[in-house]
């Protein structure tokens, strides 16, 4: 290996670069990680005054929703289990099965600060859920079209 090749390949893996090229140009860094929000991908924001945001949502059937935290206080996403629509698979962060198993373990499911929760909704309807410590103010709904 020529030793301005070998210098390329040792500076661009020193500072995390993708590569180099061969005129010498290197690229650019590659950014942390965050979720992919797409046209079948809906984002919404856990934050730190308490709310999601969006608290409504509306979708598609086979659609994704995408909760992050954006702030330092963990949330959960955790759905009213009785207000499901008929067939609607129960959600909650954490993947529980029930409400009352989310609320009784909880903090297990618990989404930190830049963490993420997804779900994706199989059945047209309303589907009502809340955050467990924060419920008093904390909720949301996603309607699937």
């Amino acid at each position: 290996m020529q030793r301005r090749t070998l210098l390329k390949v040792v500076g661009a893996a020193a500072v995390g670069l993708a590569g180099c090229s061969e005129s010498g140009s290197t690229a650019t860094e590659t950014p942390t990680p965050t979720p992919t929000v797409g046209p079948s991908e809906t984002l919404v924001e856990m934050t730190d005054s308490l709310k999601f945001v969006p608290e409504t949502v509306e979708i598609s059937v086979g659609d994704t929703v995408v909760w992050e935290t954006v702030g330092s206080v963990a949330h959960s996403v955790t759905a009213y289990e009785d207000d499901l629509p008929a067939g609607a698979d129960y959600f909650a962060s954490g993947e529980f099965d029930s409400e009352s198993a989310a609320r009784q373990d909880y903090p297990v499911g618990s989404v930190g600060p830049d963490e993420t929760y997804t779900h994706t909704f199989e059945t047209a309807g309303e589907y009502p859920y809340f955050c467990i410590p924060h419920e008093s103010g904390m909720v949301g709904t996603v309607v699937v079209e």
